[in-house]
């Protein structure tokens, strides 16, 4: 049997090793058979003449091809298969990237308008169903900035009007102070009214601050009404000649508790009083009754000009923060006193009302009771 026939890398085996192995299988007696030797794969076919073996056909055949064929296949694949997942990762990240650039352009504007011009919003221009969303979401974000900005606002604004009075009082007191020839008397008045003012001061900030309180809806504590309100008619009647000021309450009363600490009810009275003084012209009258469902009501009136009552139809413009009746009336307040009282009334879960009508003025504040 001779293989020179066969391909070169016949000497990974050796020749020698195919001879021998194609023999056997020639020799064997059941003819056709198969061998593997190697990278080689014997076969051997019968040769007959009728029923009778006159030879046997050997033919080998090397794997290698095949196996080197395999491997260019699987080496060619993996690196098919690298190259198109690089280009599909690429191809995604350019498309992902091209959707949501609105996306990180909105969130962009969202944050500069929160530090510049919280007035901004996205609105309802045509969007993508996703893109709509998300503007509602950061209008929503806006929204809630613009809250607590106008929340800051307001405290600040209220802080500055309720401490300029006794700020002033001590400016003027420390002005007299300094000037020369006051004996130990004055001095001694004077720093007593600095104490005061000072502490007017500290629980102004106290009770407005403690009111503001993240999370706080409802103003804690428990006060006697009575004495809360003689108290605020005397600290207003000091040094005041005119017009006179009354407290009255009614008889039948017992001593009203009202569910509220005493520095949150007088500094809802203090802007009523000052409003009612400013526009008195000879008497200022403050009552106190029952109010319904048991909660307790002080009545606030003054025999000035009154609101006209076109105001008070208007949605109750006497409460809007900055509203002033009468700009020119030579007073240098802010406007901000009467709506400061309701919010301090309503956080306690109280009101108060401005009442129309010839008379003069009357405010009315309902409190519950404690």
């Amino acid at each position: 049997m001779d293989l020179r026939g066969q391909p070169a890398d016949r000497a990974a085996v050796g020749l020698p090793a195919l001879d021998r192995a194609a023999q056997e299988l020639a020799g064997r007696a059941a003819g056709a058979g198969g061998r593997d030797l190697g990278s080689y794969r014997l076969w051997a076919v019968p040769v007959l003449d009728g029923a009778r073996r006159v030879g046997t056909v050997v033919t080998a055949l090397s794997s290698d091809p095949y196996r080197e064929s395999a491997r260019s296949a699987l080496v060619g694949s993996v690196a098919l298969a690298a190259l198109l997942v690089a280009g599909i990762y690429l191809l995604s990240r350019r498309m992902v990237g091209r959707a949501l650039r609105p996306v990180a352009v909105m969130s962009e504007q969202a944050a500069e308008w929160s530090g510049t011009d919280i007035a901004q919003r996205f609105g309802s221009a045509p969007r993508p169903v996703e893109l709509a969303a998300l503007a509602d979401r950061l209008d929503g974000l806006l929204d809630r900035v613009a809250a607590v900005v106008r929340h800051e606002q307001q405290l600040s604004n209220e802080l500055s009007h309720e401490l300029r009075t006794p700020l002033a009082r001590v400016a003027a007191e420390v002005e007299w102070l300094m000037a020369r020839g006051r004996d130990a008397a004055d001095r001694e008045r004077s720093h007593r009214a600095i104490a005061a003012d000072a502490a007017e001061m500290q629980e102004i900030c106290r009770a407005l601050l403690t009111e503001a309180r993240a999370g706080s809806h409802r103003a804690p504590g428990r006060s006697e009404l009575l004495p809360i309100v003689e108290a605020v008619a005397t600290k207003a009647g000091q040094g005041r000649p005119a017009p006179a000021i009354t407290v009255t309450a009614d008889p039948v009363l017992p001593a009203p508790a009202v569910g509220a600490t005493a520095a949150v009810v007088e500094r809802i009275l203090v802007p009523l009083m000052d409003n009612a003084l400013r526009h008195a012209r000879q008497r200022v009258g403050i009552t106190v009754r029952s109010g319904p469902a048991g909660a307790a009501r002080i009545v606030v009136t003054d025999d000035g000009h009154g609101v006209p009552t076109a105001v008070t139809d208007i949605g109750e413009a006497v409460f809007a923060p900055g509203y002033r009746g009468d700009p020119d009336d030579g007073h240098d307040g802010a406007g901000l006193g009467l709506a400061l009282s309701r919010r301090l009334a309503r956080q306690v879960g109280g009101d108060v009302v401005c009442v129309p009508g010839a008379g003069g003025g009357r405010f009315e504040v309902t409190l519950p009771r404690g």
